[in-house]
C-alpha cells in the first residue's frame, strides 16, 4: 500500500469518526433538554408520576420547616400559583420575586422539589430596560 492510500484511508477514517461523535453529541444534547413550565401549566397537567421542571417567581411568605422550605412559586403575572416543599442546598440569591427553575414532582398531595434542583435566575438578565432610553 502507498503512502498516498494510507493517508487517505486515515483520513476517511477520522472524519468518519468525527461525523459519528458530532451525531452522538447532537442527539444527546436534544433528548435530554426538557422545557420548563408555568404554575398555571403545572396545575392543567395535575399530579402525574412525572417530574416536570417547574419556573416562576418566589411569592413572599416562604419559610423553613425544618430542613424543609416551604414557599409557592407563582406565574409572571401573579395569577397562578403552587406550592413547594424542598429540601436541598438553597441558593444565596433565593428571596420572594426572584424567578426560580425547580425540578418538582407530586408526592402524597403536594409537589416536593428534587434535591438540589433549585437554580434562582440572575434577575439582571431578565429585568426590562427602563423606559426613557
Amino acid at each position: 500500500m502507498d503512502s498516498t492510500r494510507k493517508r487517505r484511508t486515515r483520513m476517511l477514517t477520522a472524519l468518519t469518526a468525527a461525523v459519528l461523535l458530532a451525531g452522538a453529541l447532537a442527539w444527546t444534547s436534544f433528548t435530554a433538554a426538557s422545557q420548563a413550565i408555568t404554575p398555571a401549566a403545572l396545575v392543567r397537567v395535575g399530579g402525574s408520576d412525572s417530574s416536570y421542571e417547574l419556573t416562576g417567581k418566589v411569592a413572599p411568605g416562604y419559610r423553613r420547616d425544618g430542613n424543609t422550605l416551604m414557599f409557592t412559586v407563582r406565574d409572571r403575572d401573579g395569577a397562578t400559583s403552587v406550592p413547594v416543599r424542598y429540601r436541598g442546598a438553597v441558593p444565596d440569591p433565593f428571596r420572594a420575586g426572584r424567578e426560580v427553575i425547580v425540578t418538582v414532582r407530586r408526592e402524597h398531595g403536594a409537589w416536593m422539589g428534587e434535591r438540589d434542583s433549585l437554580i434562582t435566575k440572575c434577575p439582571s438578565k431578565f429585568a426590562s430596560e427602563p423606559s426613557g432610553r
